[in-house]
């Protein structure tokens, strides 16, 4: 299946010139890709923006049932292309023939297909708490069978956590969901949120935001242990931008669940606006193993330990004659993590395609480890997550060792290259046989939100 994220900046309240935006990354995408696309998935409330602050506020901006603008954008690109398109919007049901009764409002995902004919209109089940102040609750989560795609289900980002941030981590209702319908494909519509502040979390923006995708793919455990026969094709498409005081992950990503693997076929930065092309008929380009305990141990006791931060920060202090890399100079910045480099720095290297790509995951018994292609190269680190997050659906708190066969200070073009020092918490390195992982360090006290 092809499947395309198109992932952008919608500005609250401005529809038309969101529709715009839209458009200019279709048209800077390959037209090849476009017109071979299967489906195209557009962010929660794409069009109208998300961050309202009241029914008043959102009033003007509210489209009746799949025949809004939203709706009649989605039919427009399904037929050019000849693609199913999912596109989020704020729905306003006609109550007119149930009346009396109270107005209808939703968080809701039309879906066309590609003659242009709407297929389901599924409506948010799980509120955030900014939707709870205009918005009801849709009557669950969607699983229907759609022609061209197979067994769906559908989500809306905050449909992903424990209801209300309330229930147990441990419910997982829509993971289970998925298991429960059979579901081959998985998609989730969204406009995730960051605690972290705009000047800083935008200061890569072509980097993804890794504390976000474990978070994701933490709330898929049961989906991951089921071990399922058929693939599960699961897309997480996010927005990015800042709306007021939001500031949005970005980070849309395409992952295949088969056999208790977590395969990735694709990933944008935090802030990039562009349209995420991934092929799952092709082979992935890195993949998230599930391993024993006492194999994942193996493998990081293998590796040998890691300096931890600190240690890092210091040595490439030392190696650039910087005293400016000093840790206790950064200590509230928390991008600061040593192993940093400048653009300039990530040019010279041809073989860099991408920063901070998927790190393992254990939530109690379950690690799951990146691998190279050919599976050879097996990089791990464990993380501590608490069995319960804090009320306001936190990233893991996370400590990872670095293990990189590759870049160890012991070997040439280690630590002290300026290749070595980046941002980004794991970087693919590909050469034309192999993919290796760099696994560095997450941020440990970094809170993330739903939308």
């Amino acid at each position: 299946m092809r499947i395309g994220c198109l992932q952008f900046a919608p500005n609250v309240g401005d529809v038309d010139n969101n529709i715009r935006r839209a458009d200019q990354v279709l048209s800077r995408a390959k037209q090849d890709d476009l017109y071979n696309l299967d489906m195209i998935v557009l962010p929660e409330l794409a069009f109208s923006g998300y961050n309202f602050k009241s029914l008043q506020h959102i009033s003007d901006f509210l489209e009746p049932t799949t025949s809004g603008i939203s709706g009649l954008w989605a039919r427009t690109v399904a037929l050019k292309y000849g693609c199913t398109v999912a596109v989020g919007y704020p729905e306003k049901v006609d109550v007119s023939t149930d009346w009396p009764t109270s107005p209808r409002y939703y968080n809701s995902l039309v879906v066309v297909n590609d003659d242009g004919e709407t297929v389901a209109n599924y409506r948010k089940t799980f509120l955030y708490y900014t939707d709870e102040t205009w918005a009801l609750e849709g009557s669950g989560f969607y699983d229907e069978i759609i022609p061209g795609l197979g067994s769906v289900a559908m989500g809306i980002c905050m449909d992903i956590n424990p209801y209300k941030f309330e229930a147990p981590w441990h419910a997982f209702e829509f993971a289970f969901h998925i298991l429960e319908v059979e579901a081959s494909l998985v998609i989730i519509s969204m406009a995730w949120l960051t605690r972290e502040e705009a000047e800083v979390f935008s200061r890569f923006g072509q980097d993804p935001d890794m504390e976000t995708v474990t978070y994701w793919i933490q709330r898929l455990e049961p989906v991951i242990r089921a071990e399922t026969e058929e693939e599960i094709i699961v897309v997480f498409c996010n927005r990015c931008g800042v709306e007021d005081d939001a500031v949005y992950a970005g980070t849309s990503t395409v992952i295949g669940i088969h056999h208790g693997e977590v395969k990735l076929y694709g990933i944008l930065g935090r802030g990039e606006e562009e349209l995420l092309v991934v092929d799952t008929d092709r082979p992935p380009f890195a993949k998230l193993v599930k391993l024993p305990e006492d194999e994942a141990d193996s493998v990081a006791n293998d590796r040998g330990s890691a300096p931890d931060n600190a240690e890092r920060e210091a040595q490439e202090a030392t190696d650039d004659g910087d005293d400016s890399r000093d840790p206790s100079a950064h200590s509230e910045d928390p991008l600061y993590r040593g192993n940093t480099g400048d653009a300039e720095h990530r040019a010279d290297d041809n073989n860099i395609i991408s920063d901070g790509l998927m790190t393992t995951i254990e939530k109690e018994d379950l690690n799951i480890a990146a691998t190279t292609k050919s599976e050879q190269q097996v990089v791990n680190a464990g993380t501590d997550i608490p069995k319960y997050p804090s009320p306001v659906c936190p990233s893991p708190r996370s400590s990872i060792a670095l293990q990189n066969p590759v870049l160890s200070p012991s070997t040439p073009g280690g630590s002290s290259s300026p290749q070595s020092r980046r941002r980004s918490r794991l970087s693919w390195c590909l050469s034309e046989q192999e993919a290796i992982a760099s696994v560095l360090p997450v941020m440990s006290d970094t809170n993330m939100a739903a939308g």
